[in-house]
């Protein structure tokens, strides 16, 4: 699925709605019980007794990115880069996510490149960015959109160029229930959007 940025991206849905108070830790293991009791467990059994607690405390992992910001990791802009001006690539980096739509993980990689144009971030950088977003509920969509938007923040880049590869859990457990299928997504920017051949020179780095 390819796409281009021709203006900033919403990160998430716009309501005039105030966000309902946060359960607290209590509330969230009693959702858990009640799930466990609905599927015809009982959550009183040794094995399950505390099993809230176990998938209340995954959860605040699974879902840390709702606590972090981006920005926190691309503060710090390198001007000093001996003149280098040609592409930065990051490929394959790891990361998995959850889907919005059923709450099942999906597994994937993703490549990230950029062309410098004021200066460079740490690698690591790029990497934290993804799992910034990664670690939220998500399509890939939306994903990729807002790796993108996060570092055309930051950097004002002459381009960005961003590819997932991803295993959907909710399309392999459930539902049409077909393992082994991987959805790939792009968002090109600047260069890579207005040059078809930068888009074959990113395709041919990241198989490289």
């Amino acid at each position: 699925m390819d796409a281009i940025l021709n203006s900033p991206a919403k990160t998430g849905p716009t309501s005039d709605k105030q966000p309902a108070p946060k359960p607290s830790r209590e509330e969230a293991e009693a959702a858990v019980r009640t799930l466990l009791a609905w599927i015809g467990e009982d959550p009183d059994r040794e094995g399950l007794i505390d099993t809230p607690k176990r998938v209340v405390k995954a959860y605040g992992e699974f879902f840390r990115g709702y606590q972090d910001d981006s920005a926190n990791h691309l503060g710090t802009i390198f001007e000093e880069v001996g003149g280098y001006d040609d592409i930065v690539l990051v490929r394959n980096i790891p990361f998995y996510s959850h889907c919005e739509h059923h709450m099942v993980p999906f597994i994937g990689v993703a490549h990230v490149a950029y062309y410098p144009n004021e200066g460079v971030i740490g690698l690591s950088k790029i990497a934290r960015v993804v799992e910034v977003f990664a670690r939220r509920l998500q399509t890939q969509e939306n994903l990729t959109m807002e790796i993108v938007t996060a570092l055309d923040t930051a950097l004002a880049p002459r381009g960005i160029a961003v590819m997932i590869e991803a295993e959907h859990q909710c399309m392999s457990l459930r539902g049409v229930q077909k393992s082994g299928v991987s959805t790939l997504t792009t968002q090109f920017t600047g260069v890579f959007r207005d040059d078809p051949n930068e888009q074959t020179r990113f395709m041919t780095m990241i198989r490289g």
